[in-house]
């Protein structure tokens, strides 16, 4: 299939039983990197964002044949990755009792005690700023800021209206904003 990708043709040769198997190599070896940071920057592990990543991608390949190609392959594929992140989430709070006025305690937690972070005292508070977010708004923001993702594609992916998605990474800033404004930065 080549290093060119075009979803209508992959998405075809995902439902025959023939080509099923090669397409969706070709179908892991294009979202994984967008994925893993979809998902990265909602759990904040590497470790984790791997797991997740497989089991996003396991589940993909499990439901294929029922894949109707209604929403493009993208949307679902992201769909996924994210219903899975928040699943993830919630366990991870539940399992350490994790009260919601103590989330971004323990996410930043998380952030510190992960060896692949590498940033500096800036990228740091920006990312303590975004773990400030509600969940929906750090979603938004992420998707927004760091994938440069159009409204109307966050919309399809999260089933949300532009105007709302609009209103949302609007707030996210702001808070962000204030949150940097509030903090000295080394």
């Amino acid at each position: 299939m080549g290093s060119f990708f075009d979803e209508e043709i992959i998405t075809a040769a995902l439902k025959n039983p023939d080509t099923c198997r090669s397409a969706f190599s070709e179908v892991v070896r294009h979202y994984s990197q967008p994925l893993y940071w979809q998902i990265r920057r909602m759990v904040l592990s590497h470790d984790d964002t791997d797991d997740l990543l497989q089991n996003t991608f396991l589940k993909a390949w499990s439901n294929i044949h029922a894949f109707r190609g209604d929403a493009k392959l993208s949307t679902w594929l992201y769909r996924i990755a994210i219903n899975e992140s928040i699943n993830f989430l919630n366990k991870q709070r539940k399992a350490q009792n994790v009260p919601i006025d103590g989330e971004h305690d323990f996410m930043m937690s998380q952030l510190e005690a992960d060896g692949y972070f590498d940033g500096d005292s800036t990228q740091k508070a920006l990312q303590e700023a975004i773990l400030t977010l509600p969940e929906k708004q750090r979603l938004v923001f992420n998707m927004k800021y760091f994938d440069d993702m159009k409204y109307e594609e966050m919309s399809e992916y999260l089933g949300t209206s532009v105007g709302a998605l609009k209103a949302t990474y609007h707030h996210a800033v702001k808070k962000i904003e204030n949150f940097l404004e509030s903090k000295e930065i080394d």
